[in-house]
């Protein structure tokens, strides 16, 4: 604007371009989704059940930057099993491959069963050397001579 109040075409033109060069810094690029700890639940939901006045509750949320959805979950959460309900996550429950584990648990049974007798088989060749030793008998390639 000039000093008559007119606005020029020029303060116009270098408005637009300012603002189409630089990004509304406010805005982020994507919006994420905010998460909450446990331990934030609870003490908002200990605050919240604190306040006494009318207004008291609104205006904790106002300032958490929360919605009363949230606490009345949160609050359930806490009715139904504290910290357990609370802390669960979202999303696809993992999938339990009970037969690949149970495949598991019989090869590693296999492999410590494959052990024992192999030491055993182990002593038992110590033996037959410190025996063939003691009777002169060469057990060299196993063909008699």
């Amino acid at each position: 604007m000039d000093r008559t109040g007119a606005r020029s075409p020029a303060a116009a033109g270098e408005r637009a371009r300012g603002a189409a060069a630089a990004p509304d810094p406010e805005v982020s690029a994507k919006a994420t989704r905010r998460r909450f700890s446990p331990r934030y639940k609870l003490s908002v939901v200990e605050r919240a059940d604190a306040c006494e006045t009318p207004g008291e509750i609104g205006e904790l949320l106002r300032r958490e930057g929360l919605y009363s959805s949230h606490l009345s979950a949160w609050r359930k959460a806490v009715r139904e099993g504290s910290l357990e309900a609370l802390a669960r996550r979202r999303g696809p429950k993992p999938s339990v491959d009970k037969g690949a584990a149970k495949k598991v648990a019989r090869l590693e049974r296999e492999v410590v069963r494959l052990r024992e007798e192999l030491r055993k088989a182990h002593l038992v060749i110590e033996v037959q050397g410190k025996v063939s030793g003691l009777l002169g008998v060469s057990l060299g390639d196993g063909k008699s001579s």
